[in-house]
C-alpha cells in the first residue's frame, strides 16, 4: 500500500524556511482549506534549523522530521548539486518516497535539481517513456492543465500522446473533469501545420483506437478561451509560454493601475490581485511532475506560506485519488 505521507523540502524556495515551515502549520490547521494530519507531512531539512522555525511559529503540532544538512540554491547548478550534495534537502526528500517512507514530496526549490533527482531517484513508471511538468491554471474560472511545462526540451509524437493520456487522467481525477477535451498546441487548427512531430501526433491522437477526446490542434489565443481542458506540447515551447504568460499578467496588471492611477480612478491593487491570481499555479499548489513513480509537486520559488498549504494538499489529493495506478492502466 502506498504511504500516504508527504515529504517537505523546508529549506528550498526564495523564501524558506519560514514560509515553508508556516506553509505546513497552515495545511494542518483546523479552521484551514485543507485540515491534513501533522503526522502526515515530514519535515525536511536541517533539524535544528526547522525545530527553531517550528518554536518560532508556536510549536510543533506533531510533524515528522527528516534531517539534511545540505541545501541546493536556486541559481545552483542542477547537474552539480546532484552529484555533490547527496544529503541535500531535495536528495532526502526524493529518498524518501524511494523508501517508501513517504508517498509523495513538495519542494518550492531549484526547479532543475528537484526534476532531475526524482526522474533518476523514483524511475519512471510503467510504460512512460518521460515524464512532463504538468501546470494547471484557472484562466476562465474553470482548470486548464498544460504539458509538458519544463521537464524535456524536445519531445517525439508517442511522448505528446503520453503526456495527453497523463494529463487526462490527473484532470479527471484530481479535478473532476469527466471527459477532459485535449489539444495540441500549434500554430494553426488545421491537421497538415506545424512541424512533422506535431502532424504525426495529430495522427495518433486521431485514430480511432484512441480512447482520449482530442480535439485537434489549438493556436495559442485559445488557450484562454477554454478550446481544451488539457494542452500538450514539448518542454521547450511550454515553458517559454508559461513564462510568457506569468510576465505579461504582471506586465498588464501593473500598467491598468498606473492607468487608473493617473486618471484619478479608485481601484485598488487587492481587486486586481484576484484577476492575477487565474494565472498563477500556486492557486493549485504547484506543478506536478506526471511519469515518476511517485507524487512529485514543483511549487513556485517564491511561494509564500499559502502556496505551500495549497501545495501540500494538492499532494494529499493526488496521492488519495492514486493518480499514478491510473496513469499506469490508462497508459496500458
Amino acid at each position: 500500500m502506498q504511504n500516504k505521507r508527504i515529504a517537505l523540502d523546508v529549506m528550498g524556495g526564495d523564501h524558506a524556511p519560514d514560509q515553508i515551515v508556516r506553509g505546513a502549520l497552515q495545511a494542518c490547521a483546523r479552521d484551514g482549506k485543507w485540515k491534513l494530519s501533522p503526522e502526515r507531512i515530514v519535515l525536511v531539512g536541517d533539524e535544528a534549523i526547522v525545530r527553531g522555525r517550528l518554536a518560532h511559529f508556536g510549536g510543533d503540532p506533531g510533524f515528522v522530521l527528516q534531517h539534511a544538512s545540505q541545501v541546493v540554491g536556486m541559481a545552483e547548478s542542477p547537474s552539480s548539486a546532484l552529484r555533490g550534495k547527496p544529503d541535500s534537502s531535495i536528495a532526502v526528500s526524493v529518498g524518501a518516497v524511494k523508501k517508501g517512507a513517504a508517498g509523495a514530496l513538495v519542494s518550492m526549490g531549484n526547479t532543475g535539481a528537484v526534476v532531475g533527482a526524482a526522474t533518476l531517484g523514483l524511475g519512471t513508471l510503467a510504460g512512460v517513456r518521460r515524464p512532463a511538468i504538468a501546470v494547471t491554471l484557472s484562466l476562465t474560472g474553470k482548470p486548464v492543465t498544460l504539458l509538458d511545462m519544463g521537464a524535456n526540451k524536445e519531445a517525439k509524437p508517442q511522448d505528446l500522446v503520453q503526456f495527453a493520456a497523463m494529463g487526462s487522467v490527473y484532470m479527471r481525477d484530481c479535478l473532476g473533469v469527466e471527459s477532459p477535451r485535449v489539444g495540441i498546441l500549434n500554430i494553426g487548427g488545421e491537421a497538415s501545420k506545424g512541424p512533422d512531430v506535431l502532424k504525426e501526433a495529430h495522427q495518433l491522437l486521431s485514430d480511432p483506437s484512441s480512447k482520449l477526446n482530442f480535439v485537434g490542434n489549438i493556436e495559442g489565443n485559445s488557450i484562454f478561451a477554454s478550446a481544451a481542458d488539457v494542452v500538450v506540447t514539448d518542454g521547450f515551447t511550454g515553458n517559454v509560454v508559461l513564462k510568457l504568460m506569468e510576465g505579461f499578467s504582471s506586465f498588464l496588471l501593473h500598467l491598468v493601475l498606473a492607468e487608473l492611477k493617473a486618471h484619478q480612478v479608485d481601484w485598488s491593487a487587492q481587486a486586481l490581485g484576484t484577476i492575477q491570481k487565474r494565472i498563477d499555479y500556486a492557486e493549485y499548489g504547484g506543478a506536478l511532475l506526471l511519469g515518476v513513480n511517485g507524487v512529485v509537486i514543483k511549487g513556485h520559488g517564491r511561494s509564500d506560506a499559502n502556496a505551500v498549504a495549497n501545495a501540500l494538499g494538492f499532494a494529499a489529493r493526488a496521492l488519495d485519488a492514486n493518480v499514478n495506478e491510473h496513469i499506469v492502466r490508462g497508459l496500458e
